[in-house]
């Protein structure tokens, strides 16, 4: 295991996680962050909440569809992150040998994330804090990722976008 290695992956997933709390316009974080030929968003969660949350279940891969999951999350919900919302540096859990499967060749390394915010449902103006969770991984040699992989609480947004009330 590279030292090196491990610094170069802690150094871009903070800078990748503080990008959320500045001004970075989705196509930027694109540019900066993920590989350009094969980026992949996948935030995880039932397929039958896709009628509210059409973000949820499965992967949007390229470009132009990872730039459409930015677009539908920011349609659907509010980010208001918290001053620690993230973990420093440090707070990141970094395997850079890993391999991270799907027959992803040349790519490797995993870094896991922890972290806390506000979130509102635009339609609603429902508001709930959550914790949620993501990985990134199949890292190229300038430390920039191929697959972002999101676990949140899927229920509180379906609760939130449906006016609070579960069984709409």
């Amino acid at each position: 295991m590279s030292t090196d290695r491990i610094i170069q992956l802690r150094s871009q997933t903070n800078a990748f996680s503080r990008a959320f709390t500045s001004n970075l316009t989705p196509s930027e974080i694109l540019d900066r962050f993920f590989v350009a030929d094969t980026p992949r968003i996948t935030e995880h969660g039932p397929s039958w909440a896709a009628s509210r949350l059409p973000f949820l279940g499965k992967t949007f891969e390229g470009r132009a569809a990872c730039e459409e999951y930015f677009n539908i999350l920011g349609e659907v919900l509010e980010f208001s992150p918290y001053k620690d919302t993230f973990p420093d540096a440090n707070g990141f859990v970094v395997d850079p040998d890993a391999d991270p499967g799907e027959g992803i060749k040349g790519r490797k390394g995993v870094v896991h994330v922890k972290a806390k915010a506000k979130f509102l449902a635009k339609t609603t103006g429902i508001a709930w804090e959550e914790e949620f969770a993501y990985r990134l991984s199949a890292f190229d040699e300038e430390g920039r990722f191929e697959h972002w992989e999101i676990w949140a609480d899927p229920l509180s947004a379906w609760n939130a976008v449906g006016g609070g009330d579960a069984h709409r």
